[in-house]
């Protein structure tokens, strides 16, 4: 294809560009339309370095031509051929000294369709296909959270590693590693035949579930949450929908965005926690609200919902309600019965106690909660020393409430937590 032919030139732009204006152009070009750039480009090319510097290198030609020949009337097109030709020269060069990769190159040249036929549903496919293959099972969980940060999202590996309180190179071999694993054992790029989707689609969106809630609720830090990283899970989330519409992609979806509504009143000016039954409802975001109710509807009448629809429909109970007392607190357990079935977890468990707590009292949780804790299932698990101390403390066994923040506060790595507990031991004392 002739980059410079004038069919591909948009009438708006034949006239060159100041500088700045083009500069702020092409700025906004990249944030909008890169992350599908390289998505088409890791499928034409079959490398994830490779296409990250053609996507590169076509910037960079876009930035001195453009000014001068003007916008291409498809400029994502344009991008994805001059990044696939810069690759494709940039692999003849180095075959001087390295025999296969001539072989490469020749075979990228002849065998790949003109990027100028793909229209936007190819390009759609291609990011469908990114996000399976940076979420395949052969990967180490950790990798493909990283590896779906960085080439989905378009994070910086310095992002990344702040997000999960790990160095900089150590996230960055870790992404190394994955994009190794990926080639050494040949998985395929492309979207799960139906036979295969629901073990694929399940690693995806426990991808997305893990990013969610280490920027919903941070395992530790300073802060209680990480908007960023909340904000990357609800815009994949989102884009996951849009590309395959799975009842339990939507039920994620709504259940982020009904637990995102309420992250402006978790904490205080201060930064310090506030309790769900202590929340301005009236501060929840009704929009997100809104929109996870009709998600969550939409996935429940599927009939093949499963356990992130159903935490979906428990967060709808919540939002629907006025207060903490006017909650339907036993529609909640029984969702939790229905959660227990679909995926069985000591944490389930724990949820449906404290629910039992809410509607029959907190004589009845506690049972439930000792029960669990006697099994040691959860005897790391800070959440569940916090609810049986909080209960203890609602039945006036003081002792044994103090005997329980103590132990949490052992437990817990998050400041916002840690001030909360020793408030909490502070109002026993005195």
């Amino acid at each position: 294809m002739d980059q410079n032919d004038d069919n591909l030139v948009s009438p708006m732009f034949r006239e060159s560009q100041e500088p700045q204006q083009m500069r702020e152009m092409l700025d906004a070009i990249y944030r909008s339309e890169s992350r599908r750039i390289l998505a088409t480009l890791i499928r034409l090319l079959g490398d994830f370095d490779l296409a990250e510097d053609a996507l590169h290198d076509a910037f960079r030609v876009a930035m001195e031509q453009w000014p001068r020949d003007g916008v291409p009337a498809n400029p994502r097109t344009w991008l994805v051929s001059t990044g696939r030709f810069k690759a494709i020269d940039a692999l003849r060069r180095r075959a001087r000294f390295d025999a296969p990769l001539e072989d490469l190159a020749e075979r990228l040249g002849h065998d790949m369709d003109d990027a100028a036929a793909l229209g936007d549903e190819d390009v759609e496919d291609d990011r469908l296909r990114l996000i399976f293959t940076c979420c395949h099972p052969a990967l180490p969980p950790d990798a493909r959270v990283a590896l779906t940060l960085r080439e989905v999202c378009g994070l910086t590996t310095e992002a990344i590693a702040h997000a999960f309180l790990t160095s900089p190179p150590t996230l960055a071999q870790r992404i190394v590693r994955a994009k190794a694993k990926i080639h050494e054992a040949g998985i395929p790029y492309h979207v799960p035949s139906r036979e295969e989707l629901p073990d694929r689609l399940d690693a995806v969106l426990q991808v997305i579930y893990l990013v969610f809630n280490e920027g919903y609720a941070a395992s530790s830090g300073e802060s209680l949450t990480r908007p960023d990283l909340s904000d990357e899970a609800i815009r994949l989330g989102r884009l996951l929908v849009e590309l395959l519409p799975e009842p339990e992609a939507v039920g994620l979806l709504a259940l982020m965005l009904l637990h995102e509504s309420r992250r402006a009143t978790r904490t205080s000016p201060e930064g310090d926690l506030i309790l769900l039954e202590d929340q301005d409802r009236s501060r929840w975001n009704r929009e997100q609200i809104a929109e996870g109710t009709a998600l969550v509807e939409r996935a429940l009448s599927s009939g093949r919902f499963g356990p992130y629809t159903l935490q979906a429909a428990v967060a709808a109970v919540h939002a629907a309600a006025p207060n903490v007392a006017a909650t339907d607190w036993a529609q909640i357990a029984g969702l939790y019965d229905m959660l227990a079935q679909a995926t069985p977890s000591p944490v389930v468990e724990l949820n449906r106690a404290v629910a039992v707590a809410m509607h029959e009292g907190p004589p009845a949780g506690l049972s439930l909660i000792d029960a669990i804790l006697a099994r040691g299932d959860l005897a790391g698990y800070f959440p569940a020393h916090v609810a049986r101390a909080e209960l203890c403390r609602r039945l006036g066994r003081t002792a044994e409430a103090r005997a329980s923040y103590e132990r949490a506060l052992g437990l817990t790595r998050q400041e916002p937590e840690r001030r909360f507990l020793e408030r909490r031991l502070g109002e026993l004392s005195g």
